[in-house]
């Protein structure tokens, strides 16, 4: 029978994961999806995701894809059955994991290569709160965060960033074209906004470590010139705790 192409948007915790990805020897969100869309359709189901998220960090918003005969007996698919299919997923689904929505899109659709812009956001608090406690970074001194901005908007006249990445990730390229990167105060802390058409494994908690240092004026906001055309990446700061990290936003063409 021909299979028909469905993209769902979901959100997650990723404490009690270790990221999105299919993992050998631990529990990745994907792979928990992938039970739950199993049982409900009566096939072995596999999801691809929008991208990877490390272990610990969380999304606001993702999409997956997969490939499945249509969930449904004869006819178009209803609100009302797209909701029913919806509240028998989220039913098998952990706490943690919730599926907002599921479309039907073309064949050739793809959840990863079509995406053409990604946002994070990487949250930071100054006083001890224990509702935050695994979803945002508890900093001890609040930074200079003028500083921080002026350090920030220099990262985005650059496209290679290497010395932000992972070692050995496999990529084609360590190329990605920055579109926003600045700090903002919130009621009890500071919270970093960065969207780019793509970006590296571990790259933004690099780059948040990295305007950490400039903020408490540990490195000057001129040195972040001499760190990315090293691209070494251990002239970069450290990578900040994965709890305050935030996927938020996924961008694809309209229509899908």
């Amino acid at each position: 029978m021909a299979t028909q192409r469905f993209f769902l948007e979901l959100a997650y915790d990723g404490t009690n994961y270790h990221g999105w990805q299919l993992q050998p020897n631990a529990i990745g969100v994907q792979e928990v999806l992938n039970k739950a869309l199993s049982t409900i359709l009566r096939e072995p189901i596999e999801t691809l995701g929008c991208g990877r998220t490390d272990t610990g960090v969380h999304a606001k918003q993702f999409f997956a894809h997969f490939d499945a005969e249509q969930p449904i007996d004869h006819g178009p698919w209803s609100i009302e059955k797209k909701n029913n299919f919806l509240r028998s997923l989220n039913a098998l689904l952990p706490h943690d994991i919730a599926v907002g929505s599921i479309f039907e899109v073309n064949s050739d659709d793809h959840a990863r290569f079509d995406a053409t812009l990604r946002s994070y956001e990487y949250h930071i608090h100054f006083n001890k709160d224990p509702f935050k406690y695994g979803y945002s970074w508890l900093l001890r001194d609040e930074p200079d965060i003028e500083l921080m901005n002026q350090a920030a908007k220099i990262i985005m006249g650059y496209t290679d960033f290497s010395c932000f990445s992972k070692s050995n990730t496999q990529v084609k390229t360590n190329n990605c074209k920055i579109s926003k990167a600045e700090w903002a105060k919130t009621d009890s802390g500071i919270v970093f906004h960065i969207s780019a058409d793509r970006f590296l494994r571990n790259m933004v908690r690099a780059i948040v470590g990295t305007l950490i240092q400039v903020g408490k004026k540990e490195i000057e906001p001129a040195d972040i010139h001499v760190i990315i055309r090293s691209k070494n990446r251990s002239k970069a700061g450290t990578s900040v705790p994965a709890c305050g990290l935030y996927l938020t936003e996924v961008v694809y063409p309209s229509p899908l």
